[in-house]
Protein backbone atom coordinates (compact mmCIF):
# COMPACT_ATOMS: atom_id res chain seq x y z
CA UNK A 1 0.00 0.00 0.00
CA UNK A 2 1.51 3.23 -1.04
CA UNK A 3 0.72 6.49 0.64
CA UNK A 4 1.30 9.52 -1.47
CA UNK A 5 1.31 12.98 -0.04
CA UNK A 6 2.08 16.31 -1.52
CA UNK A 7 2.96 19.42 0.38
CA UNK A 8 2.59 22.89 -0.85
CA UNK A 9 5.85 24.79 -0.95
CA UNK A 10 6.13 27.83 1.30
CA UNK A 11 8.10 30.90 0.49
CA UNK A 12 10.27 31.96 3.41
CA UNK A 13 10.50 35.71 3.42
CA UNK A 14 11.53 38.22 6.06
CA UNK A 15 9.89 41.56 6.62
CA UNK A 16 11.48 44.51 4.94
CA UNK A 17 14.13 46.27 6.92
CA UNK A 18 13.39 49.90 7.57
CA UNK A 19 15.87 51.36 10.01
CA UNK A 20 14.00 54.56 10.65
CA UNK A 21 16.59 55.61 13.25
CA UNK A 22 19.24 55.92 10.56
CA UNK A 23 17.14 57.97 8.18
CA UNK A 24 17.43 61.74 8.39
CA UNK A 25 14.32 63.78 7.84
CA UNK A 26 16.44 66.53 6.27
CA UNK A 27 19.86 66.59 4.61
CA UNK A 28 21.37 69.86 3.41
CA UNK A 29 24.61 70.46 1.54
CA UNK A 30 26.77 73.57 1.37
CA UNK A 31 25.22 75.22 4.41
CA UNK A 32 25.95 78.76 5.60
CA UNK A 33 23.19 79.84 7.97
CA UNK A 34 22.42 81.67 11.22
CA UNK A 35 20.90 79.81 14.18
CA UNK A 36 18.78 81.53 16.82
CA UNK A 37 17.51 80.45 20.22
CA UNK A 38 14.49 82.14 21.85
CA UNK A 39 14.58 84.82 19.19
CA UNK A 40 18.27 85.63 19.74
CA UNK A 41 20.88 84.74 17.10
CA UNK A 42 23.43 82.53 18.84
CA UNK A 43 25.79 81.30 16.10
CA UNK A 44 26.51 80.88 12.42
CA UNK A 45 26.98 77.38 10.98
CA UNK A 46 29.15 76.66 7.94
CA UNK A 47 29.32 73.01 6.86
CA UNK A 48 29.40 70.77 3.80
CA UNK A 49 26.63 68.49 5.09
CA UNK A 50 23.93 68.87 7.71
CA UNK A 51 21.63 65.96 8.67
CA UNK A 52 18.61 66.41 10.94
CA UNK A 53 17.19 63.31 12.64
CA UNK A 54 14.18 63.60 14.93
CA UNK A 55 13.61 59.82 15.28
CA UNK A 56 16.73 59.00 17.26
CA UNK A 57 16.62 59.41 20.99
CA UNK A 58 17.74 62.02 21.72
CA UNK A 59 17.05 63.82 18.44
CA UNK A 60 20.12 65.39 16.86
CA UNK A 61 21.77 67.31 14.10
CA UNK A 62 24.79 65.58 12.57
CA UNK A 63 27.73 67.21 10.81
CA UNK A 64 29.85 64.35 9.48
CA UNK A 65 31.85 66.52 7.05
CA UNK A 66 33.10 68.99 9.64
CA UNK A 67 31.72 72.24 10.96
CA UNK A 68 32.72 75.86 11.48
CA UNK A 69 30.85 77.95 14.06
CA UNK A 70 30.80 81.63 14.91
CA UNK A 71 29.50 82.33 18.40
CA UNK A 72 27.65 85.63 19.04
CA UNK A 73 26.67 87.55 22.15
CA UNK A 74 23.33 89.27 22.72
CA UNK A 75 24.40 92.26 20.60
CA UNK A 76 25.45 90.07 17.66
CA UNK A 77 29.15 90.61 18.33
CA UNK A 78 31.41 87.67 17.50
CA UNK A 79 32.75 86.09 20.68
CA UNK A 80 34.51 82.99 19.38
CA UNK A 81 35.29 80.79 16.39
CA UNK A 82 34.83 77.02 16.74
CA UNK A 83 35.67 74.23 14.30
CA UNK A 84 35.78 70.43 14.41
CA UNK A 85 36.03 67.42 12.09
CA UNK A 86 32.69 65.98 13.27
CA UNK A 87 29.89 67.38 15.41
CA UNK A 88 26.49 66.48 16.85
CA UNK A 89 23.95 68.88 18.29
CA UNK A 90 21.29 67.37 20.56
CA UNK A 91 18.59 69.98 20.10
CA UNK A 92 16.36 68.90 22.98
CA UNK A 93 19.30 68.91 25.39
CA UNK A 94 20.94 72.00 23.85
CA UNK A 95 24.21 70.09 23.89
CA UNK A 96 27.00 70.24 21.30
CA UNK A 97 29.45 67.35 20.97
CA UNK A 98 32.54 68.22 18.93
CA UNK A 99 35.09 65.58 17.91
CA UNK A 100 38.37 65.46 16.03
CA UNK A 101 40.75 68.43 15.77
CA UNK A 102 38.56 70.75 17.82
CA UNK A 103 39.84 74.33 17.63
CA UNK A 104 38.44 77.34 19.49
CA UNK A 105 39.58 80.96 19.45
CA UNK A 106 37.89 83.85 21.26
CA UNK A 107 38.13 87.61 20.97
CA UNK A 108 40.62 87.79 23.86
CA UNK A 109 43.22 85.78 21.97
CA UNK A 110 42.65 82.50 23.83
CA UNK A 111 43.18 79.36 21.73
CA UNK A 112 41.89 75.91 22.67
CA UNK A 113 43.00 72.64 21.04
CA UNK A 114 41.68 69.15 21.77
CA UNK A 115 40.10 66.06 20.24
CA UNK A 116 36.88 66.52 22.21
CA UNK A 117 34.74 69.38 23.44
CA UNK A 118 31.19 69.56 24.81
CA UNK A 119 29.19 72.78 24.81
CA UNK A 120 26.26 72.67 27.24
CA UNK A 121 23.70 75.32 26.37
CA UNK A 122 21.70 74.59 29.51
CA UNK A 123 24.59 75.25 31.89
CA UNK A 124 26.29 77.74 29.55
CA UNK A 125 29.68 76.06 29.74
CA UNK A 126 32.31 74.14 27.79
CA UNK A 127 34.02 71.00 29.09
CA UNK A 128 36.33 68.24 27.90
CA UNK A 129 37.63 65.01 29.45
CA UNK A 130 40.46 64.52 26.97
CA UNK A 131 43.91 66.05 26.69
CA UNK A 132 43.49 69.76 25.98
CA UNK A 133 45.80 72.71 25.43
CA UNK A 134 44.89 76.30 26.29
CA UNK A 135 47.11 79.06 24.92
CA UNK A 136 46.73 82.69 25.98
CA UNK A 137 48.97 85.73 25.43
CA UNK A 138 50.36 85.15 28.94
CA UNK A 139 50.63 81.38 29.39
CA UNK A 140 50.11 77.87 28.07
CA UNK A 141 48.21 75.18 30.00
CA UNK A 142 47.85 71.47 29.23
CA UNK A 143 45.71 68.94 31.03
CA UNK A 144 43.24 66.09 30.70
CA UNK A 145 40.23 67.99 32.09
CA UNK A 146 38.91 71.35 30.94
CA UNK A 147 35.91 73.42 32.01
CA UNK A 148 35.00 76.97 31.07
CA UNK A 149 32.18 79.45 30.71
CA UNK A 150 30.70 80.05 27.24
CA UNK A 151 32.98 83.00 26.53
CA UNK A 152 36.09 81.17 27.78
CA UNK A 153 37.00 84.03 30.07
CA UNK A 154 36.90 81.90 33.25
CA UNK A 155 38.27 78.38 32.92
CA UNK A 156 40.11 75.62 34.76
CA UNK A 157 42.56 72.99 33.51
CA UNK A 158 43.26 70.10 35.87
CA UNK A 159 45.68 67.18 35.74
CA UNK A 160 47.97 69.76 34.20
CA UNK A 161 51.15 68.70 32.46
CA UNK A 162 52.73 72.13 32.39
CA UNK A 163 52.28 75.83 32.85
CA UNK A 164 54.55 78.75 32.21
CA UNK A 165 54.33 82.50 31.99
CA UNK A 166 55.93 84.12 29.01
CA UNK A 167 58.50 86.78 29.88
CA UNK A 168 58.45 90.09 28.07
CA UNK A 169 62.05 90.98 27.15
CA UNK A 170 61.23 94.67 27.65
CA UNK A 171 60.25 94.14 31.28
CA UNK A 172 63.62 92.95 32.55
CA UNK A 173 67.32 93.17 31.79
CA UNK A 174 69.46 90.03 31.64
CA UNK A 175 71.65 89.59 34.68
CA UNK A 176 74.87 89.48 32.67
CA UNK A 177 74.21 92.79 30.91
CA UNK A 178 75.98 95.80 32.37
CA UNK A 179 75.60 99.46 31.46
CA UNK A 180 78.76 101.36 30.42
CA UNK A 181 80.24 103.59 33.11
CA UNK A 182 79.57 107.35 32.98
CA UNK A 183 83.07 108.86 33.05
CA UNK A 184 81.77 112.43 33.41
CA UNK A 185 80.87 111.81 37.06
CA UNK A 186 83.88 109.72 37.95
CA UNK A 187 85.86 111.06 40.93
CA UNK A 188 89.59 110.23 40.82
CA UNK A 189 90.90 108.24 43.75
CA UNK A 190 94.12 109.71 45.33
CA UNK A 191 96.23 107.23 47.19
CA UNK A 192 98.53 108.56 49.98
CA UNK A 193 102.24 108.38 49.30
CA UNK A 194 104.10 105.53 50.89
CA UNK A 195 106.11 106.47 54.07
CA UNK A 196 109.70 105.25 54.35
CA UNK A 197 110.80 103.68 57.63
CA UNK A 198 114.35 103.03 58.80
CA UNK A 199 115.40 99.45 58.55
CA UNK A 200 115.57 97.62 61.85
CA UNK A 201 118.94 95.83 62.31
CA UNK A 202 118.63 92.12 62.66
CA UNK A 203 120.48 90.25 65.39
CA UNK A 204 121.87 86.85 64.80
CA UNK A 205 121.28 84.26 67.44
CA UNK A 206 124.31 82.33 68.64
Amino acid sequence: MAVLSCTEGKEHTAPAIHDRDSVSMMTSYGVNTLISDSGVIKYRIVTERWDVNTIKNPSRWTFICGIFLEQFDEKFNIQAYIQADTAWYYDQLKLWELRGRVRVRNVNGLRFNSEELFWDGMKHEFYSNMFSKVITPERTLQGTYFRSDERMTHYIVSNSKGSFVKQDPDDSTPADTKSPADTSNTVPVIRPAATKHAATPKTRQP
